[in-house]
This record gives structure tokens, C-alpha cells and sequence, in this order.
């Protein structure tokens, strides 16, 4: 049976051409890319054994698959499942929410392995991979999933393919001069993935402003298993949010504080974003909104000092404030947002990513410029912050000047990438819906009759839902 029709469509959103074009165009050019450049580095190598001998390892267990790997699954299922299911809290955009990350995220860890390759693991021509690099290409598509928070529900498929090339590239060179030229330490990404990712987002919104998009006002809302749905995905980023932030640190003790100071801060958020949830609203309520991102907020602003000696209290803190951040920017700074500059963040990442992601830039600053030998130890200081070969003459409070110009770096970068990549976007060739079509699964995706009886039109009163 044919299903009924968008009335009014102004714009052409068909994908039968265009979407298979661009995805078979871009696996088939990664297939070429990969066969000229990438290859296994010496530990996932069938060489391993002669790499065992001449660097005196006695088992397979030195491996570093078997140190990171669990990480790397933790991670991996926040990217695929945590970022996706977040994003289902509208009430008829679920499909595109889950289906498009998912989409989105599988092209970019391929095109992240390359980028990130070429600075990183270039060796002799080829850009030698193992599981480090995935859990790389993974935080660099986690930076993606940010940005696609801002404009989820207003873009196409290719539109979100674009940003994700793009994107990708930018946070490779960001993530270059940060972690290379800077020297800085950001072992969580608060300022390379949430900084860089949020504003690079914020201000792709901001150039595609939709005047029109209260037309679409009525689906914009959730529904009771929409809520739940995207509760799941808070749960699985907040459970696995102490692996994400202590995923490519060092073994030893540099990874186990990582773990301890994520922790703390993300429980530390939960009961400041659930006092002030209540407290903000007129009958004390509590808001799903605010507990399904404000609670997430403690992990974001702790990851560029989680490795560092914050001490559990100090991540309690940090915890304790962002809490109170996020969840008055859900409640003020949104609305100001989309009121007076135009920016329409339909997930709020300004509020779970931006604030917090600059938090965290500057909780680093203060906790690396404040290290003393005293805390760390001699030896503890010089490896907590690779104070070794051109770096060894540089100092605690130097290193918290060139953190504080890591945010700067992320910011401009943001600002910059985000203009371009917008007006890119902008274009009127990209198949993106009319405003008043915004929010909608059934202008790219086959739903079924049921759903779009029950949900789909459950706005028209004259139709009848199904039995």
C-alpha cells in the first residue's frame, strides 16, 4: 500500500540516486587508500613472534591488543550504541538517529584511521595500524557524533557524510598541533573531541539557521519510550565514560587514575543535576532532558586532567560543578541560544559538550601548571607529562600555558571548520528537508504502517490509529 505523502515539500529529498552514488564512490575510494597505504603494525603482524625475540618478550600477553582491546570495546559501544541511542529522545526521528550515527560513525573510523595514520603512523610510506589506532579513530568520530548533535533532524544523509569528511580532517590537524606541536595532555579529549566537536557543530547549526523551523515545533518534543530509548544510551556512556577517558593513556598508574577520577566526577554530577533539575522547575519536577545529558557532563569535564594527579575530591568538585553548568544551560542558555543568535542545538551540546568540554580546558591548565615534585615525584613528573627529549627543560607552569593555548587552538579551529563546512552545506543540492518536514523519519526511511499510524500521525485527530 502506498504510504501517504508529505504535503507541501518544497525541496527534492529523494536519496535514490545520490546517497548510493556517494557512499559506493567513498567505500570504493577507502578500499584504494587503504590497499596503498595501511598495514598491520608490528604487534597485530604475522611477524610478531620475530618482534617478540628481538624485543625479549617472553609471551603473547606483552601483546598491547591484550591491554587496550577491553577499552577499545567500551569506547567502540559508546560511539555505535551510547551516542545513538542519546540522540533517539525525539519522538519520530528515531531511525535517523540511531541509522544515521551509525552511518556516519562507519565512515569516519575509515577515514579517521587514514588521517590520524598519516600524522601519527606514517613509517616508511604506510601507516602501520593495531587496536591504539582504533580506539583513535573512534574518539575522532566521537567528535563527529557531537557536532551531529547540533543539527540532528534538519540534514541529509550526505549532508552529515560531508560534515563527517571534513570533520574528520579538521580534528586530525587540531589533534596534530595539540598533541605534537603543543605538547599539550588530553587523555579524555575534553578539548580536542568535546571542545573542537561541539563548536565545530554549534557553528555549522548556526550557519544552516532555519527561520522557518517552528513550523516543525510540534515534533521537536518526545514522547514516554522515546525518553526511555535515549535513556539507555545515557547509561551506556556513563558507565563506560572512565574507559573512554583512560582508553589511550599510559599502563600502570596513569590509566588507573584516569579511571578513579572519571568516576568520581561523573556520581559527583548526578546528584547536582538531579537537585538542580528540581530545583529549576516550578513544581520541582524532575526534567529527563537534564538527566539524560547533565549527568554525562562530570566525564566530559574531566577528561583533560584525568590522567593527571586531580585527586578523587578534586574530580568531585569538578563533578559538582559541571552539573550545576549543564543543567542551567539546558534550562537558560538554550533558549537564548536559538532566541537571540540563531543557533538551533537540537540536543543541547552546548550544555553536555561546549561548557563542559572548556571546563575541563581549563581544570587541565590549573592542574598541570599546579604539579610540583612534591605530588608527582620526580620521575612521576617527568612521565606524567613526557618531560623527556625537546621537552625535558619545560616546566609545570609552562606546560599549563601551552594547555590553556590548547583550548584556544580547539576554539579557532572549531569556529573556522564549522564556517566553511557550514556554507558547504548550505548548498541546495544536498537532498536536506523543507523546515516544516524537519524532525522526520519517513522523508528517508521506510517506517512501518503501524508506527506511522500510531506515531507518525499521531498529531491529526480526524485519522484513526490502528488497532
Amino acid at each position: 500500500m502506498e504510504r501517504p505523502r508529505h504535503q507541501g515539500m518544497a525541496k527534492n529529498t529523494s536519496m535514490r540516486w545520490r546517497l548510493p552514488l556517494v557512499c559506493l564512490l567513498w567505500e570504493v575510494a577507502m578500499i584504494v587508500l587503504f590497499g596503498v597505504f595501511v598495514r598491520f603494525n608490528p604487534e597485530a603482524d604475522a611477524h610478531w613472534e620475530e618482534e617478540k625475540r628481538e624485543m625479549n618478550l617472553t609471551s603473547d600477553i606483552e601483546n598491547d591488543f591484550y591491554f587496550r582491546y577491553p577499552s577499545f570495546q567500551d569506547v567502540h559501544v559508546m560511539i555505535f550504541v551510547g551516542f545513538g541511542f542519546l540522540m533517539t529522545f525525539l519522538k519520530r526521528y528515531g531511525f535517523g538517529a540511531v541509522g544515521f550515527n551509525f552511518l556516519l560513525a562507519a565512515f569516519g573510523i575509515q577515514w579517521a584511521l587514514l588521517m590520524q595514520g598519516w600524522f601519527h603512523s606514517f613509517q616508511s610510506g604506510k601507516i602501520l595500524i593495531g587496536v591504539e589506532n582504533l580506539i583513535n579513530a573512534d574518539f575522532c568520530v566521537g567528535s563527529v557524533c557531537i557536532a551531529f548533535g547540533a543539527i540532528l533532524g534538519k540534514t541529509s544523509p550526505i549532508q552529515l557524510l560531508i560534515m563527517t569528511l571534513f570533520q574528520v580532517t579538521l580534528f586530525a590537524v587540531n589533534e596534530y598541533i595539540l598533541l605534537n606541536l603543543l605538547h599539550v595532555k588530553d587523555a579524555g579529549g575534553s578539548m580536542t573531541i568535546h571542545t573542537f566537536g561541539a563548536y565545530f557543530g554549534l557553528t555549522v547549526t548556526r550557519i544552516l539557521y532555519r527561520p522557518n523551523l517552528e513550523q516543525s515545533k510540534d515534533k521537536q518534543g518526545s514522547v514516554y519510550h522515546s525518553d526511555l530509548f535515549a535513556m539507555i544510551g545515557t547509561l551506556y556512556l556513563w558507565m563506560y565514560w572512565p574507559s573512554f577517558n583512560s582508553a589511550i593513556s599510559e599502563h600502570g598508574d596513569a590509566q588507573h587514575r584516569a579511571a578513579i577520577n572519571t568516576y568520581c566526577s561523573l556520581a559527583a554530577c548526578v546528584l547536582t543535576t538531579v537537585a538542580f533539575s528540581s530545583m529549576l522547575q516550578k513544581k520541582g519536577k524532575l526534567d529527563m532532558v537534564h538527566i539524560q545529558n547533565a549527568t554525562l557532563a562530570g566525564g566530559v569535564a574531566v577528561g583533560t586532567s584525568a590522567e593527571m594527579m586531580l585527586t578523587p575530591y578534586g574530580s568531585l568538585i569538578v563533578g559538582f560543578i559541571c552539573g550545576i553548568v549543564s543543567t542551567v544551560g539546558y534550562v537558560y542558555l538554550t533558549p537564548f541560544l536559538e532566541s537571540r543568535l540563531h543557533i538551533q542545538d537540537t540536543c543541547g551540546i552546548h550544555n553536555l559538550h561546549a561548557m563542559p568540554g572548556l571546563i575541563g580546558g581549563i581544570v587541565g591548565a590549573i592542574t598541570a601548571a599546579a604539579a610540583t615534585e612534591d605530588v608527582y615525584g620526580k620521575e612521576g613528573l617527568i612521565k606524567a607529562f613526557d618531560f623527556t627529549g625537546t621537552y625535558q627543560t619545560r616546566t609545570p607552569s609552562v606546560q599549563g600555558g601551552f594547555q590553556a593555548a590548547g583550548i584556544v587552538v580547539s576554539l579557532l579551529m572549531a569556529f573556522a571548520g564549522g564556517a566553511v563546512v557550514g556554507a558547504i552545506l548550505k548548498l541546495p543540492i544536498w537532498g536536506d528537508a523543507a523546515a516544516e518536514n524537519c524532525f522526520e523519519d519517513d522523508i528517508y526511511w521506510e517506517v512501518p504502517e503501524e508506527e506511522e499510524s500510531d506515531v507518525y500521525h499521531m498529531h491529526n485527530p480526524d485519522k484513526p490509529a490502528s488497532p
